[in-house]
Parts: structure tokens; C-alpha cells; sequence
């Protein structure tokens, strides 16, 4: 049984390397990856998010390239900004002492500085997303006719994202004689397709889900509007015996919006999110470790890696698409033997999505009535009577009693001096008011959507509002004379305004625009990135209807 990295057959530095990042044991899937990539077997990767899947198929290839070439040897394909920029400096980490050159390459960046590196031969690794790849590919910049490994990371996101063509275009790209690891959290038909065209006899590593539910973590859940989200949160802050809380919102600039709201509402927080350089995200994530703020709002793509123990809290601020994200994220509380709680907020519209959360998890998760006004002031009170109790078992307060003394020798009466300093040391409660939730109107829970090749195909007219409860009609300024694609429609949208692919609904090319169903919750963010949107080089503008 295999104990320690340097049982892997991998090249000493690399061992170093992960040695030195505090890495002592490989998980399961680096344990069942490392050999068979080292061997030059392809590989079909089934395991969640948390697993150490980038280790897995970032030391084998780090252990069998060269550096310094002059041409892309190995190419990593992620489906999102966030993600290849964490794969790329995990494997610049692991791959430290031996002067690998790794690249990231990913949209809403100049075109310039990339350029210049791959022209000049100087990247061994290339991580990128499938949009920006294929740009570089088809401007004859990015040459792949060297590469000798290949790695398909979270494929069942990019094909919710619409990407699988683009994947597909790549991968001809690149020699039949490479090797290729695909890796998933889940296995579609589709995705064993891609599997089945393009890798050879690919050996199989499934690794099982871990524990589904854990014992020493106490979950709970909120109805409320989404209008009350940022309220009913900062209630719970008020009587939660916070230490540490990483809460999880679905886009970045919800973690931007998130942490600035309840820093001015008197509850420090920062954001970790893909838009903060790597240096700024460690030194995020160092303040949060050494205490030094104790709430962090992050994104799942930004907190992938992320391993802090001790954390107290975790709040699904928004609702994970996937029931596996919600598990992982419940996970990060509640670790090295310690108790942790995890807190949902949902919405009367994400009921059903909740359902199909306790379903997969196999328990109910119990529903809780918000703080009340009274609740929340009697918790106040009794915290302030609390640390008044300890300062008066200590007995450390000899300058303070000599002012008392002084302003009763001015003539006060000392149960006043007592009220009035009371009230200066509940002066900060002023900065945090509590701001009022409305009454949940709660909604019949709708059948889960099944989607079909045939609801997002074409529609006879051109209906301005969805026949689908929740969902928003908009329209985009392309359609089947532009050659536009049901999956060049899911990959923009989901790209540039940051959204699940899988969230979007039924779409209907005609002949000059598009109608193409969104989640209301979304609608805001997909119409805020209008002038981003692209298919195929050309620009599109997306309204509402």
C-alpha cells in the first residue's frame, strides 16, 4: 500500500515540491492515476470536486516532459477563467524545481502578452479554457503539434457550457500518438462519447463519493425572498457564534457585492473570486487563516483547493446547481474532529432544487424560523452581560473604577454611571440595524425540467415571455443566418455573464435572432455583460423581451 509520494515512481523534485507545499500522503486518485499515467495509459477520471485531481495528472506529466524545448508539450483544457488560472499555478507549484514554463490562456485577457510567449517557444504547459484556445489555434499562434499528454479537466461542465465542438476542434488538432486523461465529476453519454472517440483503451478510476453526510456538522435551512437575502444573513450573524464563515454566492461579482454589503453593515468580510491576482488571493486566504478577518465569500471555482481547518461556519448565501457542490461545500466545516454548521438560505422558487439536494444526500435538513427583532436584541443583551461578568471576575479594571468614583463624588448616582457606560459599550450596535424580511409567500414546488434536442430547437412564433414558471424570454441579435448553434448560445452566455450552463432553458434560433429562456435570478447579470457576448467572431446583443 502506498504511503508516501516518493513510493510513486516520481522524479525527486517533484517530491520536494510537494513535500514543501505540505502535501504528506496522495489522496486515492493520485494513488490509482499516478502509475497508470506514468505507465502512458489514457485515463477516464470519475471523482468530485476536493479529490486532488490536479496532482493526479499534474506530476506524472510534470515527471515525464522536458523543460525548455521551445514548443507546448502537454495542454490542459478547464471550462472556466478561475479554474485554469488554479491549475496553472498548482502545477507551476508542483513543478518549481525543475523551470517548467506553464501558461494559462483564457478570455476577457490581451491577446498581446500571450502571443509573445507562445511565438517565442517558451511555454512547456499550456492551461487554458476552450474559447480563447481556439482563437489562438485558428490566428496560427498556438501550435499543438508537439503535444505529447492532454488533459480534459471537469468535462461534464464544459459540455454544459456548450463547448464540446470547441473541445472536439482542439483535440484534432493535436497527434493521435499523444496520451489523454479525461477527468469528471459525472459520466453523460456524451461524455463517454468523447471518451470513446478520442482516447485509447482508457483505463477507468472512480472514486467513491465521500461520506454524504457527517455527523459532527449541524445543517439547517432559511426560506426567505430573494429580495431578503442580505437581511436574514446579517440576522444570523447576529446570533451565531461565528469563528471563521466562508460563505458561497454563485457568481464573482456576487462575492464583491456580498463582502462590501456586510462590511458596511458592520461585519468585516473579503471575496475570493477569479478577478484577484494569485497573489492577492493569498493573501486573502493568509488574513482568513491567521484569523485576521473571519468571514471570506468566495465563489466554488475560487475556493477549489482551498483547505482551511477550523472553519465554524458555511453559508449557501446562493444554491449550488449540483448537488455534489453542495456536498463538497458542506464539507469544509466540521473537519479534524471538530463540530461546524452549515446554513442554506432558499428561495420558495429553489424549494424543488432544494428537495432534490436532501434526496441525494439521503436526510432531511431541518427548516428554522429567522432571528426576530426581540430575538436578536435579547442576544445582544445577554452577550454584553456576559463579558461584563467576565471583566468583573478579573478585577482589572482599577482605572475605570477610579472614574467611577470621581463621577460620583461629582454627585452622580452610580446605578446612572453604570446605564450610561452600558450604553457607550452597545454603541456600536447603531452601525447594525436590523433590517426587516418580508413574509415568505411559498410557491407549489415545480417538476425538475427534462431537457430536450427538441426544446432547443425552433419555435413557430415569437412568443416575448417564457411559458415557463421562473424563467425570463430575451432575445439575441443572431440567428440561423448567421450560423448561429444551440451550444454557441449556451457557451456565451454561461462564459460571459457567469452563470450554470445548465441553468439555461429552452432556446429558439430563427431566422435573424434568437429567444433563449433564463432564470429570472440570472437575468440581470446576463443583460449586465451585453456588450461581451460573441459567436463566432461576431458581436450579439442580447435584450429582453
Amino acid at each position: 500500500m502506498t504511503t508516501n509520494f516518493s513510493q510513486l515512481g516520481l522524479h525527486p523534485q517533484l517530491v520536494q515540491a510537494v513535500s514543501e507545499l505540505g502535501f504528506t500522503e496522495p489522496t486515492p486518485i493520485q494513488t490509482a492515476v499516478i502509475p497508470l499515467m506514468l505507465a502512458g495509459q489514457d485515463i477516464t477520471g470519475q471523482a468530485q470536486t476536493g479529490t486532488g485531481k490536479t496532482a493526479a495528472f499534474g506530476l506524472p506529466i510534470l515527471h515525464v516532459l522536458t523543460p525548455g524545448l521551445g514548443h507546448v508539450q502537454s495542454l490542459m483544457i478547464a471550462p472556466t477563467r478561475e479554474l485554469a488560472l488554479q491549475v496553472a499555478g498548482a502545477i507551476a507549484a508542483y513543478g518549481r524545481h525543475r523551470q517548467f514554463n506553464v501558461l494559462a490562456i483564457y478570455g476577457g485577457q490581451g491577446y498581446g502578452q500571450q502571443k509573445r510567449q507562445l511565438r517565442d517557444g517558451a511555454v512547456d504547459i499550456v492551461v487554458g479554457t476552450p474559447g480563447r484556445l481556439l482563437d489562438l489555434i485558428k490566428q496560427k499562434v498556438l501550435d499543438l503539434s508537439s503535444v505529447q499528454t492532454l488533459v480534459l479537466d471537469e468535462a461534464d461542465e464544459m459540455l454544459s457550457m456548450g463547448f464540446i465542438e470547441d473541445i472536439e476542434a482542439i483535440l484534432q488538432q493535436t497527434p493521435d500518438t499523444r496520451q489523454t486523461a479525461l477527468f469528471s465529476a459525472t459520466l453523460p453519454p456524451e461524455i463517454r462519447k468523447l471518451a470513446d472517440k478520442y482516447l485509447r483503451q482508457p483505463q477507468t478510476i472512480t472514486i467513491q463519493r465521500q461520506q454524504l453526510t457527517v455527523a459532527a456538522i449541524e445543517q439547517r435551512h432559511y426560506l426567505v425572498n430573494e429580495a431578503d437575502k442580505l437581511a436574514a444573513l446579517t440576522r444570523l450573524f447576529e446570533v451565531e457564534e461565528l469563528t471563521s464563515a466562508l460563505i458561497f454566492t454563485r457568481t464573482r461579482a456576487g462575492t464583491g457585492e456580498l463582502a462590501n454589503e456586510l462590511t458596511v453593515r458592520g461585519f468585516p468580510a473579503e471575496a475570493l473570486n477569479g478577478d484577484l491576482n494569485q497573489d492577492a488571493r493569498e493573501q486573502v486566504l493568509n488574513r482568513f487563516r491567521q484569523n485576521q478577518i473571519t468571514v471570506l465569500v468566495a465563489t466554488d471555482v475560487a475556493a477549489r483547493g482551498l483547505d482551511i481547518e477550523g472553519i465554524s461556519h458555511v453559508f449557501n448565501y446562493d444554491l449550488p446547481t449540483d448537488p455534489e457542490v453542495f456536498v463538497h461545500r458542506v464539507g469544509r466545516t466540521g473537519r479534524a474532529g471538530k463540530t461546524g454548521i452549515a446554513i442554506s438560505l432558499v428561495t420558495p422558487k429553489e424549494q424543488w432544487r432544494f428537495r432534490k439536494i436532501e434526496r441525494f444526500t439521503r436526510q432531511t435538513i431541518e427548516r428554522r424560523p429567522l432571528p426576530t427583532p426581540d430575538d436578536i436584541q435579547k442576544h445582544r443583551e445577554e452577550k454584553l452581560r456576559e463579558q461584563m461578568m467576565v471583566w468583573l471576575r478579573r478585577g482589572r479594571a482599577r482605572r475605570e473604577r477610579e472614574m467611577v468614583e470621581e463621577l460620583m463624588a461629582a454627585g452622580h448616582d452610580p446605578l446612572e454611571v453604570a446605564a450610561a457606560a452600558l450604553k457607550l459599550a452597545r454603541a456600536e450596535e447603531k452601525q447594525r440595524p436590523i433590517y426587516p424580511v418580508n413574509d415568505v409567500m411559498e410557491n407549489p414546488v415545480p417538476h425538475l425540467r427534462e431537457r430536450t434536442n427538441g426544446s432547443r430547437g425552433q419555435s413557430r412564433g415569437r412568443t416575448r415571455s417564457s411559458h415557463e414558471k421562473g424563467m425570463v424570454r430575451l432575445s439575441l441579435s443572431a440567428g440561423k443566418r448567421q450560423g448561429i448553434r444551440p451550444n454557441d448560445v449556451v457557451g456565451t452566455i454561461a462564459f460571459h455573464a457567469d452563470i450554470p450552463g445548465r441553468a439555461i432553458g429552452a432556446i429558439r434560433i430563427q431566422e435573424q435572432h434568437t429567444l433563449v429562456d433564463v432564470p429570472e435570478q440570472f437575468v440581470a447579470q446576463v443583460l449586465a455583460n451585453t456588450g461581451k457576448y460573441q459567436i463566432r467572431k461576431q458581436a450579439v446583443t442580447v435584450e429582453r423581451l
